[in-house]
């Protein structure tokens, strides 16, 4: 393992829970296919990249042949991807490739669970796919319970009621807003009136 790979695994087990904290085989998998490579582009730790890194070359002149140095940088755009295992959106910046990847795979989720660990190549991209799998874990190991069709009947029953008197209260609410702005514009209008009626008795 690579000093980087190294470095890597210690914030990875840093940021999800600790070594105590999550399955042994989970940690002994991330330890095996932690990337191996020692240089990776810094702007890359921080986004997810599907392996889109800098490039570098030459711009050579239509006249002379001439070459000069020149750089390639990944299209890199800032998304709110949302997460069904966390219930929310994540803000993280991704290459345009690897949102075709995300697309392919299903969500954020598939793609961190299907890609591997070596093919990663990133320090978030690695945290959130432990963070996933540990959830992932945890929720094997709990007990779900299903309720009868009948309770289920009651409980969408409540729920609607709950959205209708929900509407019916926003219904009311508007309504008295509605008469409390024509009071106020027929105040205004008797006042205007007097106003007026007041200026022509002086004249």
């Amino acid at each position: 393992m690579s000093f980087r790979a190294r470095e890597m695994y210690k914030k990875v087990v840093q940021r999800v829970g600790g070594d105590g904290k999550l399955p042994a085989e989970l940690m002994k998998s991330v330890k095996d296919m932690l990337p191996d490579r020692k240089v990776v582009m810094g702007r890359a730790q921080r986004g997810i990249f599907a392996g889109r890194h800098i490039r570098f070359g030459n711009k050579v002149s239509e006249d002379g042949g001439n070459k000069s140095r020149r750089s390639w940088k990944p299209n890199v755009q800032e998304k709110r991807l949302f997460s069904y295992i966390h219930d929310r959106h994540i803000r993280v910046k991704v290459t345009t490739h690897a949102l075709r990847c995300i697309d392919k795979a299903g969500g954020i989720d598939e793609y961190l669970l299907k890609t591997p660990y070596n093919k990663m190549d990133t320090e978030m991209g690695i945290v959130w796919k432990a963070k996933i799998e540990k959830m992932y874990s945890e929720l094997a190991e709990m007990e779900v319970g299903f309720f009868p069709p009948e309770e289920e009947a009651k409980i969408e029953q409540g729920f609607d009621e709950a959205r209708a008197a929900k509407r019916d209260f926003r219904r009311e609410a508007r309504r008295a807003l509605a008469k409390q702005r024509q009071l106020e514009a027929g105040t205004e209008v008797t006042n205007t009136k007097e106003e007026v009626s007041d200026a022509a008795a002086k004249v």
